[in-house]
């Protein structure tokens, strides 16, 4: 198999995929999205006779962006631009969840400060502010009082940027100090942690304490279809336990597109980056056979 990793830096999560990759004897070819061109029928990057390509990008602009780009030149890539922007966008990951029927906390989007600040009352206090492009828990506010609303709100709409004036307001949802990573390939787990933290951002990126969390048939279900309400693929599905510890009541409130895993691989006793290759594997002989078929 000749695999095409598309990147902008090497991280961890890339040097576990690209040293299972390598022992297995697959071929890779490393595509620097920093130095390529991507025009409106070919590339400057090496493409011809990749049988698939993942996406790395650490840019969400840059990963939206070469995905459209191959998948308009019919080059096989996971994940899929379609997946991209919806996981890419807090509000359209949203939305896709709500329509899948997929509980996911309570949430508004207003684009002035004044209809903002009503959002945030209506909810009341504490809530949550979020921007819609952004990753790590940046930029994310727990909103305790009006006073804290009108100053965040003040801030945001002062930043400039377009995407700071799309204001994403969400109820805050009281979950036991931690929340649950689900590594997933088109709605499989692979393997699952909790991320727990005193401060209420539990992120692994923020220093959240990590451990191995094994499914129940409930988790299970909505990791399947919170993966089939964004069009599948290599995914991060983030649940809250929103009944306490063993519950088994989840709330679903992201799903991320160019998911990390390398605090997964640590966590838990399972070999992360193998189960990602295996799946990977999978797709490239799918996409082969369907090429084979539609062949004159």
């Amino acid at each position: 198999m000749r695999v095409g990793i598309l990147y902008s830096r090497i991280r961890k999560d890339e040097k576990l995929l690209l040293n299972e990759l390598r022992d297995r004897g697959h071929e890779v070819e490393k595509i620097d999205v920093r130095k390529e061109r991507f025009g409106l029928e070919s590339t400057t990057a090496d493409v011809d006779g990749l049988d698939i390509v993942v996406d790395r990008c650490l840019s969400t602009s840059r990963s939206l962006y070469a995905t459209r780009f191959l998948d308009s030149y019919g080059v096989p890539v996971v994940n899929s631009p379609e997946t991209g922007e919806i996981c890419a966008d807090k509000a359209k990951n949203s939305l896709a969840l709500a329509e899948a029927d997929v509980p996911t906390p309570a949430t508004e989007v207003a684009f002035t400060k004044d209809a903002a600040l009503e959002a945030i009352e209506s909810f009341g206090y504490p809530c949550v502010l979020k921007p819609v492009v952004g990753s790590w828990g940046r930029l994310m506010a727990k909103i305790d009082s009006r006073n804290a609303a009108e100053a965040i709100l003040e801030h945001k709409e002062t930043l400039g940027h377009y995407e700071h004036k799309v204001f994403y307001v969400q109820e805050f949802v009281d979950k036991p100090g931690r929340d649950v990573r689900v590594l997933a390939v088109d709605g499989e787990p692979i393997a699952a942690m909790t991320r727990s933290s005193d401060h209420w951002l539990t992120n692994a990126a923020k220093g959240g304490e990590t451990r191995s969390f094994d499914l129940d048939d409930r988790a299970i279900e909505l990791v399947e279809r919170a993966s089939d309400a964004v069009g599948g693929g290599l995914l991060g599905v983030d649940l809250m336990e929103v009944g306490g510890s063993d519950s088994s009541k989840y709330t679903v409130h992201e799903v991320n597109h160019t998911v990390e895993f390398k605090a997964l691989d640590s966590a838990t006793d399972v070999d992360v980056p193998a189960g990602v290759v295996d799946w990977l594997e999978a797709k490239a002989a799918a996409w082969a056979d369907e090429s084979e078929e539609v062949a004159p």
